[in-house]
């Protein structure tokens, strides 16, 4: 688990909220610093990993074409949307597919 949380921290797309919650998991030491740290690491995650249909209408919106630009923002919502037709249902950026796999496992955090 310590691994891919490393890789979530790494990934260009890692929001500094969720590094900050990732480090502190890492950091802890005792047993209960360690499950309150996974606690507020899962809520961070629940908060951050970004379901596929939000991603499409984040780079479709104003801020997202704002932030990114015209061209860029239409790029990453249409690759979403080929993400969402074949059935993917989250975000696939390095982020948050470290994320689902911490999410999916969460048990392993503790």
């Amino acid at each position: 688990m310590k691994q891919i949380v490393l890789e979530m921290i790494a990934a260009p797309s890692c929001c500094q909220e969720l590094k900050d919650a990732a480090q502190k998991w890492l950091d802890a030491a005792d047993p209960a610093a360690k499950k309150a740290a996974a606690d507020a690491l899962v809520l961070e995650l629940k908060d951050d990993v970004a379901p596929i249909g939000h991603v499409i209408e984040f780079f479709e919106s104003p801020r997202g074409k704002q932030k990114f630009g015209e061209e860029r923002a239409a790029a990453m919502a249409a690759h979403a949307r080929e993400v969402q037709a074949k059935g993917g249902k989250w975000c696939d950026c390095p982020a948050c597919s470290a994320g689902r796999k911490i999410l999916d496992n969460a048990a392993l955090l503790i």
